[in-house]
């Protein structure tokens, strides 16, 4: 026992042991810059794939979710439309940046809409006006001269060249209107998101995923914001868009709380939440105003059907008896 005491205290093993330690750490400290791996330039290839991947993905959702209403979110030009569109320069005397935007309010995304909607444009006041002259000379037995009746066919082809402007805000409305039910449930989905520690990108594309049951309009418009959060630049621009594609005060209110919320810091799930409140208020005011509006919608046909069935049955039996006597 006393001799591996001696062994084991020795001052010249000792040297040796810690001569042979400093060696082995100089050799490790020294060869493993060599021996690691530089896996930086994987990580960004493999988050650059993921990145596409999900631009693929929510590409092809929202192609399927519109597919039963446009087929894709883009149309190419093509055919008679764009070629007579191009012979006539319309785009350059036609087209306009509120035509853009517009188009972009009704849901209709790339090239080949504006060049449709360019050509029933030009195509329409012809149409009707036909439409109109066959009517007017043919149908109606109007004491008018000649001049008259096709002056009035003339009114109607000019009406025609807005009729796709009518058509198109029609499609705006309804648009704007099925955004605006679901937005409040999304601002919730959305609140709960960021609440649970998901990124802005992850709970917008959660919440598209998920609200596309409600509102496929929502749901297009909260993808198309992902992908412009993941390849542009400046976020406050995806935010931007997003308000001047929905044309609604509400879901622009909530995007300038989240540039503010980006820039200087504020808290995003308070504004979320106050934001949901009060979208929530303007679906709930929108409905009673609805329903105000009921009773006098109702007036003429409860005069026109339900009262003369009411004297039918209070007063026939009176009527009955006295006949019969």
């Amino acid at each position: 026992m006393m001799a591996f005491v001696d062994f084991v205290t020795n001052p010249q093993l000792m040297v040796m042991l810690l001569a042979g330690g400093a060696a082995f750490a100089t050799i490790i400290t020294l060869g493993m810059p060599y021996l690691s791996q530089d896996t930086l330039a994987t990580r960004m290839k493999y988050v650059a794939s993921e990145r596409e991947a999900l631009r693929a993905k929510l590409r092809a959702e929202m192609e399927d979710r519109a597919g039963s209403k446009r087929g894709t979110l883009r149309s190419t030009p093509k055919g008679f439309a764009k070629k007579l569109v191009d012979s006539l320069n319309l785009r350059t005397m036609l087209e306009s940046e509120d035509t853009q935007l517009k188009m972009k309010m009704a849901g209709f995304r790339g090239q080949g809409p504006i060049y449709t909607f360019l050509f029933f444009r030009i195509a329409m006041p012809p149409i009707v006006f036909a439409i109109a002259a066959f009517y007017v000379f043919f149908v109606l037995d109007l004491s008018q001269p000649p001049m008259a009746k096709l002056g009035m066919a003339g009114l109607a082809g000019l009406a025609g060249f807005y009729l796709p402007n009518v058509f198109l805000q029609n499609i705006i409305t309804r648009r704007q209107q099925a955004i605006q039910q679901a937005f409040p449930d999304a601002l919730d989905l959305l609140l709960i998101c960021v609440e649970a520690g998901m990124s802005v990108e992850a709970a917008f594309n959660k919440v598209a995923a998920e609200i596309g049951v409600q509102s496929v309009e929502l749901a297009e418009e909260l993808g198309l914001t992902t992908a412009e959060l993941s390849y542009l630049q400046d976020r406050r621009v995806a935010y931007e868009n997003l308000g001047k594609r929905t044309g609604l005060p509400g879901v622009k209110a909530v995007t300038t709380s989240l540039i503010q919320a980006e820039r200087y810091g504020t808290p995003l799930g308070s504004a979320l939440r106050v934001m949901a409140q009060e979208n929530r208020d303007i679906r709930m005011a929108a409905a009673e105003k609805k329903a105000a509006g009921l009773p006098p919608k109702l007036t003429v046909p409860m005069i026109a059907f339900f009262l003369p069935v009411l004297f039918v049955v209070i007063l026939g039996p009176a009527v009955i008896r006295f006949t019969m006597n």
